[in-house]
This record gives structure tokens, sequence and C-alpha cells, in this order.
């Protein structure tokens, strides 16, 4: 199972407050871990939304807002992307993470959808073009 782990924002990480070399040192040593199981297979701090940009879609239109945006709750600071094989992996996973930042702060787990989520929608022709795309993506021929 495939999951993405969010860390969310805070109003620090929104403020751009960069991490103390104490915590950097930290999330390294558990992205090493990580990475050494076989769990980690991406991950990255993302910049305050303040730097961020959002597209809206209303039918065939499109608008385009600037941030920083609203409400840090929602906003993401920095994410995972996860091989395990349940979301009880994850959660343990989630449990040994240092604490992202200084207070209250929190992670969030998703699994993402496989091919065989989509049953008959996800057609041979559409499945063999994602088998394709993520081929290039991985870099192979």
């Amino acid at each position: 199972m495939r999951c993405m782990v969010m860390v969310r924002a805070t109003t620090e990480s929104e403020a751009g407050v960069p991490p103390s070399e104490k915590r950097l040192s930290e999330m390294l040593a558990f992205n090493e871990q990580l990475v050494k199981a076989g769990v980690m297979l991406a991950g990255e701090g993302l910049k305050p939304s303040a730097d961020g940009k959002r597209v809206y879609f209303a039918g065939h239109g499109r608008s385009v807002v600037d941030g920083p945006f609203a409400d840090t709750r929602e906003l993401i600071a920095g994410f995972w992307l996860w091989q395990v094989r349940s979301m009880d992996e994850a959660l343990e996973w989630a449990r040994r993470c240092p604490a992202p930042f200084d207070g209250e702060c929190a992670i969030e787990i998703r699994p993402l959808f496989e091919a065989e989520d989509f049953g008959e929608a996800l057609t041979p022709e559409l499945r063999a073009t994602e088998e394709r795309l993520r081929a290039e993506v991985a870099g192979k021929p």
C-alpha cells in the first residue's frame, strides 16, 4: 500500500521560520530509518503558502489566486510518500516520527489510489497508458 503522509502547517511554518539544526538532524535520522526499511519513496518540505498559488476551476474557466492562504490548519508544510503493508504499519512509522514543529502539530496519512481501485473505468487502454507514463516518470524505456 502506498500512502501520502502530510505534515500539517503551523503558524510558525507559514511564517517561514526554518527548522533548528536539532530538528533537521532528528528528521534526517527518521528519514534514514524509513529509507533503510524500504518505506520511503519520496519526501520534501514545502515553502510557506505565501510562495504558492492556487488555480481554481469553473467549467472551462481558470482563475489564479496568489498565496498566502488563510486557514493554516488546512495547509501542508511537507510530505512523504511511503510504501507500507497496511495503514497500521503507516501509523507505527508516524508514531515514531519526531514532532515536525514545536507545540501542537499534526501528520495526516492518506492511502493512494491503486489501479484496481478504479474497476472497469480503467480500461485496458487506459491502464496501458498509465503504466507507460509511470515507466517514463521512473526513467525506464
